[in-house]
C-alpha cells in the first residue's frame, strides 16, 4: 500500500515515533559487533526522517520507497538540512540497488505492509544480495499481541485544531492481518472549510518463529530478538518486535 496525500501529512502526525530508539540500537548494535563501514540502506524509509538523522551521525544513506509522494517529502528534508541522499522508488520485496552496504534498515513495522509469505521471503533475499558478508539487517514488526488486541476491532481518533482523524481497524483477510480505514480532515484556511482525505492500509504480520526460519533460510544468522525497542526479550504483551540479524560469511 502506497501513501498518497497522508504522505504530506506523516511528520505532524506521527512526532510520537521513536526515531531516537531506532537510531540508538543501530549505533549500539554496529558498536557491538564492530563494523567499521558506514554505508546504510533505508528500505522504506518514507518521508526520510531516519534517513537524515542517519546522515547526521556519519552514515552513507541511500533511501528506498514504494510510495512516490513520500520520496518527494523525503528528497526535500534531506536538501533542506543539506545532505546529498539519494532515494530510490522501488517495491521492497524487489530490491535493486546497485550498491552493497554494511547495514539495512526496514524500520517503523514496514515489513508488515507485505501482504503474503512469498513477499517477506523476497524481501529477506534481496536484503541478504544487497549485503556485505556479516552486515546487519535489522527490521521491526508488530507483534501478534499488538495485530489481536490492540488493532484488530478498534477505532482510534485524533482531534487537532486544523486536522482530525478517525481511524477504524477491521479484521484482514489472512490470520494476524488489520485493514486500516483512515478518514483525515484538514483544515484549508484559505477556503475556510476542511478537506476530506481517505487511506486505506493493510498489515500483516506472522510469528516469531516463523521470521527467524525465512531469515535463515536468506542467509541470515539472528543476533537478537528485542521488545518494544527495549534490551529485553519480547514478553506476550510486547506490541513492536525487533530483530538484528548478521548476513553468514
Amino acid at each position: 500500500m502506497t501513501y498518497g496525500r497522508f504522505a504530506y501529512l506523516y511528520d505532524r502526525l506521527m512526532e510520537d515515533i521513536p526515531y531516537d530508539k531506532w537510531l540508538q540500537v543501530l549505533e549500539e548494535y554496529s558498536t557491538k559487533y564492530k563494523l567499521e563501514g558506514k554505508r546504510l540502506l533505508d528500505v522504506a524509509c518514507g518521508t526520510g526522517e531516519l534517513s537524515c538523522r542517519f546522515a547526521m551521525q556519519g552514515f552513507q544513506v541511500t533511501g528506498v520507497d514504494l510510495s512516490e509522494d513520500m520520496l518527494a517529502v523525503a528528497t526535500a528534508k534531506a536538501e533542506a538540512e543539506g545532505f546529498k541522499i539519494p532515494f530510490y522508488q522501488q517495491n521492497m520485496a524487489e530490491l535493486e540497488v546497485m550498491s552493497q552496504f554494511d547495514f539495512i534498515t526496514i524500520f517503523c513495522d514496514s515489513i508488515n505492509y507485505l501482504s503474503s509469505e512469498q513477499e517477506v521471503i523476497q524481501t529477506f533475499e534481496g536484503v541478504a544480495n544487497h549485503l556485505n558478508e556479516n552486515g546487519l539487517f535489522l527490521f521491526d514488526v508488530h507483534s501478534e499481541y499488538k495485530m489481536e488486541n490492540i488493532f484488530k476491532d478498534q477505532t482510534f481518533t485524533h482531534i487537532d485544531e486544523d486536522i482530525c482523524y478517525i481511524w477504524n481497524c477491521f479484521e484482514g483477510e489472512f490470520p494476524l492481518s488489520v485493514d486500516h480505514e483512515l478518514t483525515f480532515f484538514v483544515s484549508d484556511l484559505s477556503k475556510r472549510k476542511y478537506d476530506r482525505v481517505e487511506e486505506f492500509h493493510f498489515q500483516r504480520t506472522f510469528p516469531i518463529q516463523q521470521y527467524k526460519i525465512w531469515l535463515e533460510q536468506a542467509g541470515f544468522e539472528t543476533l537478537h530478538i528485542l521488545g518494544d525497542l527495549e534490551n529485553h526479550p519480547p514478553t506476550e504483551e510486547t506490541e513492536r518486535i525487533l530483530f538484528i540479524a548478521r548476513k553468514k560469511s
